[in-house]
């Protein structure tokens, strides 16, 4: 099993910024892919950014030059940077832990962007 702790969002205005940490323990597995998805209401949730092991990087492209995600893999840990925020990212975003073998949530936290 693998918790994940979440930390990070709430609310900002239009234009500002905001940082989403997760941090991973419990059954590691040092190949595992972290990714950051987001939900908005009554809709699926869908893929924001993912960075493996490795260090390679993906991002969805409705938040690409405004978000960056990073990883700490010694801490287990990934970050991912705001900037930039919109009332369109208003959503609940969620960590997740992705290996050969499970897929792990965490608890997701609300970003909230007034306008």
């Amino acid at each position: 099993q693998v918790q994940l702790v979440e930390s990070g969002g709430g609310l900002v205005q239009t234009g500002g910024s905001l940082r989403l940490s997760c941090a991973a323990s419990g059954s590691i597995d040092s190949r595992a892919i972290m990714r950051y998805y987001r939900q908005f209401p009554d809709k699926q949730r869908e893929l924001v950014a993912r960075i493996t092991s490795e260090g390679n990087i993906n991002y969805a492209e409705s938040v690409k030059g405004r978000f960056t995600i990073s990883r700490d893999n010694a801490k287990n840990t990934i970050t991912l940077q705001m900037n930039g925020l919109a009332p369109e990212d208003t959503a609940v975003y969620y960590c997740n832990y992705l290996t050969t073998t499970a897929s792990y949530w965490g608890p997701g936290t609300q970003v909230t962007v007034s306008s």
